[in-house]
């Protein structure tokens, strides 16, 4: 396996001068967690903040993924000449001023402020996932690369555990509204709780915004490694698209992030239409959930808790990829996922969102797996393949509007599109990850 951290690409590090660095950069695998998972969140808020459908609403994804389609190429090309460390700031300093813009968005009450906030926030973790995906790949010995890159992402699953519970407690209010029961209220009085939901995001995004700066600032004055290749520095695109493991893992990686976030987006009405009044008892144990608790406000923390099954299976899934075959691993783990998706769309009540609870879990390992195995063998093409593989993330803008569509005519008509993605990654995992020759 030819990763880009052969000792003549790296320059000369000891594996103890890895470990700040390492460190650093898994810290950005917590930071997009929590800005990903917060979709979710935002999805539901704005259906009564600005007064928006389900489909409409679902285009706050397609507003955050489009920004990965549109920046992930030109941070690969950036990072090629300027390195990864520069990179990571730039994205860092994306990142925050995304997530300040939500407080004037709030303010105004306009759609499309919002959605150009998320659209900026998504540029800089487009930056961010081109750099840190290859890097920690390379931070280390070639052989556990794979276990590597699944270990920093389990920290993205603890980040995304963080967002429902930041929509739960300082988001979501404490009283439930409809569309049905706001227009039921004079209009003044139905115009100042829009209002209030609106401005719910403000003080959660300044926080972020804040956090960012505060590691922006770390990586500006820690020194990082480098990769030195002068191979690297010039490379193209020439000839990348012959790579039939890369190409067929931007398709499954696409399908994957589309599935990620439709399921993500849509957890949410997917519990309170399945099981609005009934609850797992671990989920109210674990968040201390009383009576005042709004059933979205509890259907959020049933999501949290999905988040925390992801955080899990990301540890275990590093901890199986040193005994299983990560191809053999994202076939199962793919085909079980698929099987979730059926049973959670036949069944109804707890049963069926404990199917697609439970997805969460399987779904861990996939991202870094596929990435893992998509830019394996590229050689001094593995930035220009890692910013390929990032902009299929732009699956999370295309698939969720059309899940949204779909949910009009039956909210477990959501099911249908991720199930249909798992089938191809178990496809790719079974064959389309093998590296075949390229011709000259």
């Amino acid at each position: 396996m030819a990763l880009p951290n052969s000792p003549h690409n790296l320059k000369a590090h000891s594996s103890q001068s890895y470990l700040l660095p390492f460190i650093l950069v898994t810290s950005l695998f917590f930071l997009w967690g929590i800005a990903n998972s917060l979709n979710g969140t935002l999805i539901k808020q704005f259906q009564i903040a600005l007064n928006l459908n389900r489909a409409q609403a679902g285009i706050v994804d397609s507003a955050f993924y489009i920004g990965y389609f549109v920046m992930a190429l030109p941070a690969a090309f950036l990072m090629n000449r300027v390195g990864y460390k520069k990179g990571i700031l730039i994205g860092l300093a994306l990142f925050a001023l995304g997530a300040l813009l939500f407080f004037p968005a709030a303010q105004v009450r306009v759609y499309s402020f919002f959605l150009f906030a998320l659209f900026i926030i998504a540029c800089g973790l487009a930056f961010l996932e081109t750099a840190a995906n290859p890097y920690v790949t390379v931070l280390g010995n070639p052989q556990s690369a794979d276990s590597r890159i699944n270990f920093s992402q389990s920290f993205n699953g603890l980040g995304a555990i963080m967002g429902p519970v930041v929509g739960g407690l300082f988001i979501f209010s404490d009283t439930e509204h409809s569309t049905e029961s706001l227009a039921a209220l004079p209009a003044t009085e139905a115009d100042a709780i829009r209002i209030a939901e609106a401005q719910a995001v403000q003080t959660p995004y300044l926080v972020i915004a804040a956090v960012v700066v505060v590691v922006a600032i770390l990586f500006a004055f820690i020194r990082m490694p480098e990769i030195s290749s002068h191979a690297e520095k010039n490379a193209s695109f020439k000839g990348i698209t012959r790579h039939r493991h890369l190409m067929f893992g931007v398709i499954a990686q696409f399908l994957y992030v589309g599935a990620q976030a439709s399921l993500w987006g849509y957890f949410v009405d997917l519990k309170l239409h399945y099981a609005k009044e009934n609850h797992f008892e671990i989920v109210q144990w674990l968040y201390r959930i009383t009576e005042s608790a709004s059933p979205t406000q509890i259907a959020s923390f049933h999501a949290s808790f999905g988040f925390v099954l992801f955080m899990v299976g990301r540890f275990a899934g590093s901890w199986l990829l040193t005994k299983v075959a990560s191809n053999r691993l994202l076939t199962i783990y793919a085909g079980i996922s698929a099987v979730l998706m059926v049973t959670g769309w036949i069944t109804t009540g707890l049963t069926a969102v404990a199917a697609i609870s439970a997805t969460y879990f399987f779904m861990s390992i996939m991202f870094p797996t596929i990435f893992a195995l998509s830019i394996k063998e590229l050689g001094a093409q593995v930035k220009l393949g890692s910013g390929l593989v990032i902009m299929a993330i732009a699956g999370g803008a295309v698939l969720p509007p059309l899940t949204g569509l779909l949910s009009l005519y039956g909210i477990e008509n959501a099911l249908i599109i991720p199930f249909a993605a798992f089938v191809v990654i178990a496809w790719y995992g079974w064959r389309g990850y093998q590296v075949k020759p390229t011709a000259a």
